[in-house]
């Protein structure tokens, strides 16, 4: 969609958009079901990039510490209890710029990989920029989809991260398409942008072909330390609005409603999920902040009378359906 459409529907009475939004949502998702991912950090702190959002960024004060990848088995740990809680989709963050081929890391996270596939859940990985020897091989190992956002508008980026650019963070999409792969793409609300940022983020992702497997919505959880630590929270109908954008935007995707649930009422919640959101992150840490309890997040979804879907490891991934350019294209 353009930013001009984008923008037609981002004016309408909050209850006119989400009346819009919840059309789209019951005809591309008809059963009501929640997707449940977990998402683990296997490598946290000590990134070199300079993301002002980021806690686990090596340049700023924020007091996550530097450590080394998870072995194996800790990992392994925490993917068992994630499949026996109900999660679809098991998701691994590691804090570095990227992985190349031919390092110890990419090998040893790799063999994670391959273990965790054979637990039944759908794999997710977030590794900073591949290239595409990498992205093949991570869907060899058994990886159904790769999370890479791009964060905000590609004008506001540049006020947002300095150490890559944005065609940068497109051309790692294009690898993992390439590859094979499902894309997770989505932002992050709060950075210090405009309403106008957010569309154009959503114009970017809407425009990818294929389209995104799955859009992740964050709310800025300030972290202390970093440039954006004393950023004002966003709100619960800004929240609102652009998950229902993302839902007309994007029919076909999961749109999840990701970190900054702690900041949201179940009330709140509950009208994400009306405007479009079917997936959540599910556990009690999203990487370095805090998530609604395990249990909590049952019981919400037991009132609202949805239930939880099933993981599917080998789901079909979104098909390029027209003759433009099945990749992004950069710059």
């Amino acid at each position: 969609m353009k930013f001009e459409e984008l923008k037609a529907l981002y004016d309408l009475p909050l209850f006119d958009l989400i009346k819009k939004s919840r059309e789209v949502h019951d005809a591309n998702w008809k059963d009501n079901e929640i997707q449940l991912c977990t998402l683990l950090s296997i490598k946290t702190g000590g990134c070199s990039e300079d993301c002002s959002y980021c806690a686990q960024s090596a340049r700023y004060k924020s007091g996550v510490e530097s450590e080394k990848l998870m072995e194996k088995e800790a990992v392994m740990e925490r993917a068992r209890v994630a499949a026996a809680s109900g999660s679809t989709r098991f998701c691994m963050g590691a804090a570095w710029k990227g992985v190349r081929s031919g390092t110890k890391r990419f090998d040893q996270v790799v063999e994670i990989i391959e273990d965790v596939s054979e637990l039944g859940m759908e794999v997710c990985v977030t590794l900073g920029e591949v290239g595409p020897a990498e992205a093949v091989r991570l869907k060899k190992a058994g990886v159904t989809a790769y999370n890479h956002n791009v964060d905000t508008s590609r004008e506001h980026y540049p006020n947002v991260v300095t150490s890559h650019s944005y065609d940068d963070r497109l051309q790692t999409i294009k690898n993992v398409q390439d590859a094979g792969m499902a894309v997770c793409c989505g932002g992050i609300l709060g950075l210090g942008e405009t309403a106008d940022d957010r569309l154009k983020m959503i114009e970017t992702i809407s425009e990818l072909n294929p389209q995104p497997e799955s859009v992740p919505i964050n709310s800025l959880m300030p972290m202390p330390g970093t440039p954006l630590g004393d950023s004002d929270p966003v709100t619960i109908f800004d929240v609102i609005r652009m998950i229902a954008i993302s839902r007309i935007a994007v029919p076909k995707a999961k749109v999840r409603l990701s970190a900054g649930r702690t900041q949201i009422s179940e009330e709140g919640q509950a009208m994400c999920f009306f405007a479009g959101a079917n997936s959540i992150f599910y556990g009690d840490k999203l990487l370095t902040a805090k998530n609604p309890s395990v249990q909590k997040d049952l019981d919400l979804i037991d009132k609202l009378g949805l239930s939880t879907r099933k993981p599917d490891p080998n789901m079909e991934i979104p098909k390029a359906t027209c003759d433009k350019e099945a990749s992004p294209c950069c710059g």
